[in-house]
């Protein structure tokens, strides 16, 4: 009896269809080549780490995600009678900072200083699947390690915004605050010390359920009022010049000025290189969920797409942990599913595709010949693809371009080459996967 299995993919993760796999490799070859011309260097880090070392990151809710692998010889039947930490000792990476940071720790002798690192690859987090939201999903990381002052973030933002551009991004806003500027709020309103981590995280969702919707649920979570009334009057408008509102903030907080002044310098030098071509805000409501930021935090938006399509902060003490060093350090990831996302809708603006070519063959051909043929048309920088010709002919070239061939040729017999012709283009047809 032949068993039928369930061919479909593990729910919250996808597989990707040769059109899409292009696009992502064009879009990740623009990342680089942009952060590469900024100074930074590719490094790889494994995709699992020890437990211990990612439950104790900061990591904030994503630790309560993690992928647990069990021990070798460890049995399930067992968990009944041990502790997890008997079972399981590894899990798989939930972002590419953590890894990093102890991958700096234990190779800072041979590396430089400052260094800047490109990672980029898979993570996983047992979350619940939902439209644009993976249990696997790839992070697009730079990370400058040694260096205190705001030139860290100013490029870190100046490269992040040229790759979003580069890849057809127009126009993105960078959203910018510091951990420390919502302590130094939080304390002036009121808020109890032992509770400003709530508040931050109610605050977060402010984008989501609104000023009243946040006012409601600290109300909800036993906070006073007039800490609450006060927290509102402290945001300029939304849309003010960031200038302006670092100004406004400066004068109603006395606590902040030591940290606005850090942030005035970020948002005047980027401005300076922006040109109108991206925006950078202030936004003092802008949290970022992550518990290892210690200092300025910054996250990317793209007109009326509902998520943020990049993130990333300081995190000077996370090194440290591990080191027992603190070690300067600041990074920005893209949001790569989200970016592809994006660009999926905007065919064609992720670098030049080189010309496909379809060489095509009559079984009874000298095969020799055949690939001197396509060799001689590969030559000319050409992607070529041997394929045997079929009855059909018209049939084949029209799924010939829908599987993205611009072009065409038919091998002729003792001739030794073949004319290139075009073929009509029509959009490839695109694979889904269960998000």
């Amino acid at each position: 009896m032949v068993v039928k299995h369930d061919t479909a993919p593990p729910r919250g993760m996808k597989d990707l269809l040769p059109p899409e796999v292009e696009l992502r490799d064009r879009a990740t070859a623009m990342i680089l080549a942009t952060y590469t011309r900024y100074g930074f260097r590719r490094i790889e880090t494994p995709a699992l780490e020890n437990l211990r070392l990612l439950t104790g990151s900061g990591g904030g809710e994503n630790e309560k995600l993690i992928y647990k692998v069990l021990k070798r010889g460890a049995k399930l039947d067992s968990v009944t009678t041990l502790r997890e930490d008997d079972l399981a000792d590894l899990g798989l990476r939930f972002d590419l900072t953590v890894p990093l940071a102890r991958y700096y720790a234990n190779n800072r002798a041979t590396l430089p200083d400052p260094f800047k690192a490109i990672q980029i690859g898979p993570v996983w987090r047992a979350d619940r699947p939902q439209k644009g939201r993976f249990r696997q999903f790839t992070q697009c990381d730079i990370d400058i390690l040694g260096v205190a002052s705001e030139i860290a973030e100013i490029e870190l933002i100046l490269a992040t915004a040229e790759a979003l551009i580069g890849l057809g991004v127009e126009r993105p806003t960078i959203r910018l605050n510091d951990r420390r500027i919502l302590a130094a709020i939080a304390e002036h309103c009121g808020f109890a010390a032992d509770r400003q981590n709530d508040v931050f995280v109610t605050l977060d969702k402010l984008d989501k359920i609104g000023r009243e919707g946040v006012e409601r649920e600290l109300r909800d979570d036993g906070h006073r009022e007039a800490p609450i009334t006060r927290l509102f009057t402290l945001f300029a408008p939304s849309g003010a010049p960031a200038a302006s509102a670092l100004d406004k903030l400066s004068g109603m907080v006395p606590e902040a000025r030591p940290f606005v002044e850090g942030l005035r310098t970020i948002v005047l030098t980027v401005e300076r290189e922006a040109a109108e071509r991206y925006t950078i805000a202030f936004d003092p409501t802008l949290v970022r969920g992550m518990g290892y930021y210690t200092g300025p935090i910054f996250e990317a938006a793209y007109g009326d797409y509902g998520s943020s399509i990049a993130g990333g902060g300081r995190y000077d003490r996370l090194i440290g942990r591990l080191s027992g060093h603190d070690v300067p350090a600041c990074g920005f990831s893209i949001g790569f599913e989200r970016v592809v996302s994006i660009l999926e809708e905007k065919v064609g603006t992720v670098g030049a595709e080189r010309a496909r070519v379809a060489l095509l063959f009559d079984a009874e051909d000298d095969l020799p010949e055949v690939v001197a043929a396509a060799g001689a048309l590969r030559g000319d920088d050409r992607v070529v693809s041997l394929t045997v010709k079929r009855k059909n002919l018209a049939k084949q070239l029209d799924d010939l371009a829908g599987e993205g061939f611009g072009s065409y040729a038919v091998f002729r017999a003792g001739v030794g080459e073949a004319e290139v012709k075009p073929l009509a283009r029509r959009a490839p047809a695109r694979g889904s996967g269960d998000a």
